[in-house]
């Protein structure tokens, strides 16, 4: 029905296909140290259910309800417009605020992890 160079140019795309939507919605890189730091703070954690994955918002415990495939850039996007709003970076000091703008907890940061903070969090 199908020769074989049919049935191979098919699996290549298909290959190909499963590769790029891999690629596509994988999370960016993060600094450990940092992201250890941040991580009670950031209000939004990720939770497995029977559905999947969902994201829970820790203030109002309300479920973002976002397709499976694109919750770790769900997440991405989340934690930016957070650290936007309650990180501040002077010199090598990165400073996390809370809601009303004042210093909860501090950390000394190294080059790499000053470089990660600008990439990431556009600061």
């Amino acid at each position: 029905m199908f020769s074989k160079k049919t049935v191979i140019l098919l699996s290549v795309i298909f290959l190909f296909l499963s590769i790029m939507a891999l690629v596509v919605n994988m999370p960016e890189h993060k600094d450990r140290a940092v992201m250890e730091k941040l991580k009670p703070y950031i209000p939004y954690e990720l939770t497995k259910t029977m559905g999947g994955l969902d994201i829970i918002d820790k203030k109002t415990g309300k479920k973002m309800k976002i397709d499976n495939a694109k919750v770790f850039i769900a997440l991405d996007e989340f934690t930016k417009r957070w650290g936007k709003e309650h990180l501040r970076l002077e010199n090598d000091t990165l400073f996390i605020l809370d809601d009303a703008n004042k210093t909860i907890d501090q950390m000394k940061l190294t080059p790499s992890q000053q470089s990660f903070i600008h990439k990431f969090f556009k600061k």
